[in-house]
């Protein structure tokens, strides 16, 4: 490096991949994700005892690992894996007693996991384009799995991999270095930013404007769903119990979740469908973009909701699902009926007279895992 050369700051992030694997790939991650599990229960089973015993628990990391010398191998799990376990327990503990010494209610690692991450870092594993060889203990075949789509950073910043099963299926955690680039910005321009769950950023600066959609993320996650179960699980706790429906309590109850459901809907208005339509002065425009540009007018970043972007850019967040999903084309297979040719349909049912569109083999359906190309800036 060049003297004088200014260092570029470095942020770690980390991109969920999901990983497609045939069913003996399956067995031997979830093989690693048990083991895991194991060495976890282990640990606290090891710790438990020595407090029974009157002994101090084990925590270092460097003792953890001296311990771990005792115990043997934990199946395919490898040394590096089973080190990152010791590590996840370590940085537990010493974060609950570092809460619990400034007065915050927080708890050390007791409860067993069926499984658990399995981390490696860098130089333990292999990127082969799309393919990845995590590491497993000695002696046993190597073992490589297949990522649904792209690494989005260069094979050279990436640090550590971590393997993880959410959902019932298996993810894999890419966490690499990227260089935080320094930009000259305006003190005097003002950008406001509206969050929320459909768009999670609508942004507006001046006569620029970026919505970014969300709905993959939402129904991945289902956002919705889990707000609603939130508000109703804080009503539950004065629930009664089920013999006793009908009785005043259970009225109250009820009462009680219909208010906070109103509270809900009367603390979040919003017009029907995504536009915005003004009666005074007949603006008209994303209901999302009117918020970012009325956000940014609270700060002099314009006169609010007087004129909306001129150039609004669409971007599209997370992974976009299947539109048609290959057991409806076995279905049709089997009855001999189809209505289009899609993804799913083997070559020689090309010729078949039952596709309703001529073109259809010339524009395939995208997969599930398939990078989706971002929309062209619009001009509203």
């Amino acid at each position: 490096m060049e003297s004088g050369a200014v260092d570029p700051r470095l942020v770690h992030r980390t991109a969920r991949i999901r990983l497609r694997v045939t069913r003996r790939q399956a067995d031997r991650c979830y093989g690693l994700l048990r083991s895991a599990g194991d060495l976890w229960a282990w640990l606290l089973d090891t710790n438990r005892e020595r407090l029974e015993q009157g002994a101090a628990p084990i925590v270092g990391y460097q003792a953890l690992c001296r311990e771990l010398t005792t115990r043997g191998p934990a199946g395919e799990l490898s040394v590096v894996g089973a080190r990152s376990v010791l590590g996840r327990y370590s940085d537990a503990w010493f974060q609950a007693a570092k809460r619990r010494r400034k007065g915050e209610p927080a708890g050390f690692p007791r409860r067993k996991r069926l499984l658990v991450p399995v981390r490696f870092h860098h130089q333990t594993f292999q990127l082969d384009g799309q393919r990845v060889r995590l590491p497993v203990a000695r002696g046993r075949p190597a073992l490589w799995v297949r990522i649904a789509r792209p690494i989005p950073y260069p094979a050279a910043q990436v640090r550590a991999v971590t393997l993880v099963a959410d959902g019932g299926q298996l993810w894999l955690a890419v966490t690499a270095a990227v260089a935080v680039q320094q930009h000259d910005l305006d003190p005097d321009r003002v950008a406001g930013v509206d969050l929320g769950i459909i768009h999670p950023y609508a942004v507006v600066a001046e006569q620029v404007g970026l919505l970014v959609s969300g709905r993959a993320i939402r129904a991945e996650s289902f956002l919705h769903l889990r707000d609603q179960q939130a508000r109703q699980a804080k009503t539950a706790r004065r629930a009664p119990r089920p013999g006793q429906r009908g009785s005043r309590r259970w009225r109250r109850y009820r009462a009680r979740l219909r208010r906070v459901e109103a509270r809900h809907r009367r603390r979040v208005p919003k017009p029907s469908g995504r536009r915005f339509r003004c009666p005074a002065c007949s603006l008209h425009g994303h209901r999302d973009l009117v918020g970012a540009a009325n956000i940014a007018a609270t700060l002099g970043g314009g006169a609010i909701s007087a004129t909306l972007p001129t150039l609004v850019e669409h971007r599209r967040a997370g992974i976009v699902p299947a539109r048609r999903d290959r057991r409806r084309h076995l279905h049709d297979q089997r009855r001999r009926q189809r209505s289009c040719l899609a993804s799913g349909h083997p070559d020689g049912h090309k010729g078949s007279s039952g596709c309703r569109s001529s073109h259809a083999t010339a524009h395939p359906a995208s997969g599930e895992d398939q990078a989706t190309r971002p929309n062209r800036a619009n001009v509203a």
